[in-house]
């Protein structure tokens, strides 16, 4: 299928790097949210990491008018009648993700495929609410996006195969890989990661060692280019939270139970980078 048109939907951290990456690779992309401060936050982000990606990529040409020229910024989800592919970025709500996508089953063309960014929510059963089951696909994007050349897809139960084709060609469009794997919770990625970080927390909660210990085990004893904690930061400590308590639900498994300290730190505020403070301190 040829495709022209994608829309993203959420324009937070995920949605600026989907957006920025599928505008680099020569896509017209519609960036939806619910208001126009948001969306104006975007693009200002949007053009910086485009300035900033120019600067360290100097025999890269790029020519950035262009590429934001090609990302209409709306709030209006009728953008999306000729739409060919969906990426939804929402919170890690099933609330939110539902009510979104009953509105995209409504709006879009019969022919749209439609992605599901998520590190937990199962792909079977967003593609349950739809009339369009076999082109419901997850697609597990990392970030910062634009940097990460590789991407988790998940086959939901009635994923088809051009549906799976049809992804893969987006993400080579945007210079990226896909990896296929099974919709179960958590996934690859996550269902690994998500132990590692709350184990980790266990370990500063125990007192074993600090966080810039244990992330400095991580990255100068195995080469992680970022520890554990320093991860979670990134990905937001509520995300984290979220994920392992669906991971916990579940599998009905004792190994997925949060960390006590987890809770308190989102309980207390403590998202991350996104709002200045976790287990370090941003300006």
């Amino acid at each position: 299928m040829a495709i022209k048109k994608v829309g993203v939907i959420g324009a937070g951290v995920m949605g600026i790097g989907v957006g920025q990456s599928l505008a680099q690779g020569g896509y017209e992309v519609v960036l939806i949210d619910i208001n126009d401060q948001i969306l104006e936050h975007a693009e200002r982000e949007i053009r910086s990491n485009l300035r900033l990606f120019k600067m360290l990529n100097k025999g890269v040409e790029l020519d950035i008018a262009a590429t934001l020229g090609r990302i209409t910024f709306a709030t209006d989800y009728e953008h999306l009648s000729d739409a060919d592919f969906v990426v939804e970025n929402v919170v890690e709500n099933w609330e939110i993700k539902k009510a979104v996508h009953l509105k995209l089953d409504a709006i879009c063309p019969a022919h749209t495929v439609v992605a599901v960014n998520t590190s937990a929510i199962s792909i079977t059963r967003v593609g349950s609410l739809t009339k369009r089951p076999s082109q419901i696909v997850g697609m597990h994007f990392m970030n910062p996006v634009p940097m990460k050349p590789t991407v988790e897809v998940i086959r939901g139960y009635h994923t088809s195969d051009a549906t799976i084709a049809t992804a893969k060609e987006l993400l080579a469009g945007m210079g990226k890989k896909g990896v296929v794997v099974q919709d179960m919770p958590g996934f690859v990625s996550n269902r690994v990661l998500m132990l590692t970080v709350n184990e980790a927390v266990f370990l500063v909660q125990d007192q074993v060692a600090s966080a810039e210990e244990v992330d400095t085990i991580f990255k100068e004893c195995f080469g992680h280019k970022m520890g554990p904690l320093e991860t979670a930061d990134l990905i937001g400590l509520d995300t984290i939270l979220y994920s392992i308590e669906v991971l916990y639900e579940s599998y009905n498994d004792s190994k997925y139970r949060p960390c006590p300290l987890l809770k308190k730190m989102v309980d207390a505020g403590l998202h991350g980078r996104k709002n200045g403070k976790g287990f370090y301190t941003y300006e």
